[in-house]
């Protein structure tokens, strides 16, 4: 847990798995971004993830500066990476910093993949 706020009265303490939900939900609000994925570290599979489990594409680390939180995404094909990245980086910080008032010390996007968008 990370410690938002201390005084006299109490601590304000948010779960890991709160700042990986804040984080995941950020990311997939980025245009180009289709999906976050968790990798089966036994066979090396990766799977698509949806918006309920997006948290198991987010790890977490504190250091001394904040948190350094790295994403596993799949973009879409024909997307500029180098801007989606940029977006997500952007808005995760901004979501993090508001919401839970935890400073971010590193965004890092890691990009697992690209898929072929589909129009309906």
């Amino acid at each position: 847990m990370y410690t938002i706020k201390t005084n006299e009265i109490g601590a304000v303490k948010v779960a890991v798995e709160v700042v990986q939900t804040i984080a995941g939900l950020a990311a997939m609000d980025c245009y180009g971004l289709v999906g976050m994925v968790a990798q089966d570290l036994q066979s090396g599979i990766t799977s698509i993830l949806g918006r309920e489990s997006v948290r198991k594409g987010v790890t977490v680390k504190t250091s001394e500066d904040g948190l350094e939180v790295d994403l596993h995404v799949i973009v879409g094909y024909g997307i500029k990476i180098k801007e989606v990245g940029n977006n997500v980086m952007q808005k995760v910080r901004y979501e993090l910093e508001r919401n839970a008032g935890i400073p971010v010390a590193a965004v890092n996007v890691n990009v697992r993949g690209v898929k072929v968008l589909t129009e309906k």
